[in-house]
């Protein structure tokens, strides 16, 4: 009979602990996430600014042209800048792709989640890394049809309907760090 106890007791400590190491992991990671959350709203609202710039930027050289003398060179000017915020937003994401990256995982759930959140943070890294790059092509571009014979600043970089179409098809960031967060506190009831 007390045979029987001492298994019961034994499988009931046994199956108490294996939950306790994946809330564990996750009130870790939430922890982890929380953190970065700050960082990851100030990146999304600079992108936000970025897509509402790139995109008014390119409608208005689409609609207009390039332009002639300082003009082009205003717009070789605003690529760059344009260039520069794309980089630093998408370090600023990078940063938090590396924090949930490093964050070691074990179980299932909270695996789901981070592999999840890593290739969404990874997804946009690539659309900024491939705006700045059209923006980088297209910047000396500008300078080059001012050289051209004939020119009469109604035409723009090849870079820039590339850019036009990619910035029309982008969707405003969404918060996916504060949806992982809500996932793991609904999981596991986190407060």
């Amino acid at each position: 009979m007390k045979l029987r106890y001492c298994w019961l007791l034994a499988a009931a400590a046994l199956f108490s602990g294996c939950g306790k190491e994946e809330r564990a992991e996750a009130v870790r990671f939430s922890k982890t996430l929380q953190q970065k959350s700050a960082d990851f709203a100030a990146a999304n609202a600079m992108e936000k600014d970025f897509l509402a710039s790139a995109r008014s930027w390119c409608e208005s050289v689409m609609t207009n042209g390039s332009g002639r003398g300082d003009q082009l060179k205003q717009n070789m000017a605003v690529a760059k800048d344009l260039s520069a915020s794309a980089a630093f937003v998408s370090t600023k994401v990078g940063e938090v792709r590396q924090a949930v990256y490093d964050e070691p995982i074990k179980q299932e759930y909270p695996q789901s989640i981070r592999v999840n959140l890593i290739t969404q943070l990874t997804k946009r890294q690539r659309f900024l890394q491939e705006a700045r790059t059209l923006l980088d092509d297209s910047g000396p571009a500008f300078l080059e049809l001012g050289l051209g014979p004939g020119y009469k600043g109604d035409s723009y970089p090849d870079a820039i309907p590339k850019l036009n179409v990619m910035l029309e098809g982008a969707t405003s960031p969404h918060d996916v760090v504060g949806d992982a967060i809500q996932s793991l506190k609904t999981k596991y009831d986190l407060q």
